[in-house]
């Protein structure tokens, strides 16, 4: 039940970002540091999803369906980079909204036990992930 509710906030999260994409004029300019954190944010993702899936073993089925999806995802990352018309952060957003489509397509196609740890393994990096930025927000 649990492993549906991450599975839904990840594909509603996705289709968000996706629904934000409007012309570079319709957004309000970020200031430096703003972007700087965004990039830290959208790389920091992409490593809780790289880690919370590595190690698995996959079965001859699982890595065809994968492969397959990761071949997809990589077609509609490469069209958003080449889009001239969208702005960096529009870029930024899209690519990691299809970063998590494509960790949601695999997730799907994971047994049940393989979605247990690496729900586990998710739950586990993210309470480590706010760890710390707890301990580098300044004392008040």
């Amino acid at each position: 039940m649990k492993a549906n509710l991450l599975l839904n906030s990840l594909a509603a999260g996705a289709q968000l970002l996706l629904l934000i994409a409007a012309p570079a004029p319709a957004r309000p300019q970020n200031p430096p540091h703003q972007i700087a954190q965004t990039s830290k944010a959208s790389g920091s993702s992409q490593d809780l999803y790289a880690d919370a899936f590595a190690r698995l073993t996959y079965s001859d089925e699982q890595k065809q369906a994968i492969s397959k999806i990761r071949q997809d995802i990589a077609l509609r990352k490469a069209a958003v980079l080449k889009d001239g018309k969208l702005n960096d952060d529009v870029k930024d957003d899209m690519l990691n909204g299809y970063m998590r489509i494509e960790y949601n397509l695999i997730y799907k196609e994971l047994t049940p036990e393989q979605k247990k740890l690496v729900s586990s393994r998710m739950r586990a990096l993210r309470a480590s992930e706010q760890a710390a930025q707890k301990m580098q927000a300044p004392q008040r």
